[in-house]
């Protein structure tokens, strides 16, 4: 996830914790997710900032990234919510997006790990 932060044009803080080896699908499916929600915080949030937060237990892998962008992030439009959404039903998981008319944004992710 560092490698991930460290590309993206906006300013962003990483912090993992208690997350293990996991399952090389699940590996997969959060490297997706991150890189997808960064790549929308670069184009269309119009944020100054963003952070990463990863929280893995033996039953579950969470992701959540916020930004402090314009908000109104609607995942109708064709952007790549969508696809994020599908990768993570996928896996069973569960996505939640709060990005109110004038941020902030964060979606948050849970995958199943067991």
């Amino acid at each position: 996830m560092a490698a991930l932060a460290a590309r993206c044009p906006v300013p962003v803080t990483a912090s993992v914790d208690g997350v293990g080896r996991l399952p090389a699908a699940v590996e997969a499916a959060a490297y997706f997710v991150v890189a997808e929600t960064l790549t929308n915080v670069a184009r269309h949030s119009g944020a100054t900032s963003a952070s990463v937060h990863v929280h893995g237990d033996e039953t579950a892998l969470t992701l959540t990234v916020t930004d402090d962008g314009r908000g109104g992030a609607d995942e109708s439009a064709g952007s790549g919510l969508a696809g994020i959404r599908r990768r993570v039903a996928a896996f069973d998981g569960v996505l939640s997006l709060t990005s109110p008319p004038g941020g902030p944004t964060v979606l948050t992710v849970e995958l199943p790990c067991a």
